[in-house]
């Protein structure tokens, strides 16, 4: 199963191509969307344990720098790079949406791979999850209420049923039979995986014919977005004084949305144009989340080798 999780942005990038090409099929699916979307934070839920509420509490600080660097910095870079390069109003709303979305579970999945300090991981994608409920769609109803209408009630009550219910449910699950989740847990990536690319491959298909018609500048702003997210976590962070493992971790949560969310609320609220930012995102950052990861893996792990050396040497 390492194996299938380290090759998932190939996985992205090759059920996208299928996806691509058979989209009748699985733009059928697209009422699957939400209930996929839920299974994954459901089964994000089951992740956590009292070890991670403890933690927050112990020093709360990364997470919350990270959490507010996620809802500050994401929405306000979509919208800058939305005016600079002269998107339409519905790909501003789709810019936005994404910007305004938690942290992506994907996000979780990528900080392991990186030998990131996946309960700091975990613990953002869970808090940002739950302040998202209110934050997503009020940052969305404060930075597009001049160019579109945006439904914040809806937007709330749809999010408090995709991610709210089935992350508490998952905790509650994790707490209450935890030896049972133990005997599943090193499946739950693996399992999440799946799901995410299923999705990807639905949002893939029901865009296919927009894809054809995106303009550079469009993909150039989901990539921009991406890259400045990464970057600002991780170098914003460092001024905090936080360590490498940390700041890792936290540009990983910043730079990584839960995309699919922005999709599945952009049909629902928008329009299948304003999905189409999120459908990039979905497939861009875990391409670019995976080889970063693989590059911060191999540079802590020379890391940790040269330490040991060095260690044998002085002994």
């Amino acid at each position: 199963m390492t194996r299938f999780n380290n090759l998932f942005p190939l996985w992205a990038v090759l059920l996208s191509a299928v996806a691509f090409g058979f989209n009748g099929f699985f733009g059928n699916l697209e009422q699957a969307i939400v209930p996929l979307l839920a299974t994954v934070m459901f089964i994000m839920g089951l992740t956590l344990t009292d070890d991670d509420f403890l933690r927050i509490s112990k020093d709360p600080r990364p997470v919350f720098v990270g959490v507010l660097l996620q809802f500050m910095l994401m929405p306000i870079l979509a919208l800058i790079l939305a005016t600079i390069l002269q998107l339409s109003n519905q790909l501003t709303a789709g810019m936005v949406l994404v910007g305004s979305c938690a942290g992506g579970t994907a996000s979780n999945v990528i900080t392991y791979l990186a030998k990131g300090d996946v309960a700091l991981s975990i613990s953002m994608t869970m808090i940002s999850s739950l302040a998202g409920v209110i934050a997503t769609p009020l940052l969305c109803s404060f930075y597009l209420s001049e160019t579109v209408a945006v439904d914040t009630l809806g937007m709330f009550l749809s999010i408090s049923q995709i991610v709210l219910i089935p992350v508490v449910l998952g905790s509650l699950i994790n707490h209450h039979a935890h030896s049972a989740v133990l005997r599943v847990e090193s499946l739950l990536p693996s399992v999440s995986i799946v799901i995410v690319l299923l999705i990807i491959a639905i949002i893939v298909a029901l865009n296919s014919e927009q894809l054809l018609e995106i303009g550079l500048l469009t993909l150039v702003a989901v990539i921009l977005h991406n890259l400045l997210g990464l970057t600002g976590g991780f170098c914003i962070s460092r001024l905090f004084g936080f360590n490498l493992r940390q700041s890792h971790t936290i540009a990983i949560e910043v730079g990584m949305q839960n995309s699919g969310l922005g999709v599945a609320l952009a049909l629902q609220f928008f329009s299948s144009a304003a999905a189409l930012p999120g459908a990039l995102f979905s497939v861009w950052h875990n391409i670019s989340g995976s080889m970063l990861a693989s590059y911060w893996s191999q540079r802590r792990s020379s890391l940790e080798y040269a330490m040991k050396d060095q260690e044998s040497i002085d002994t």
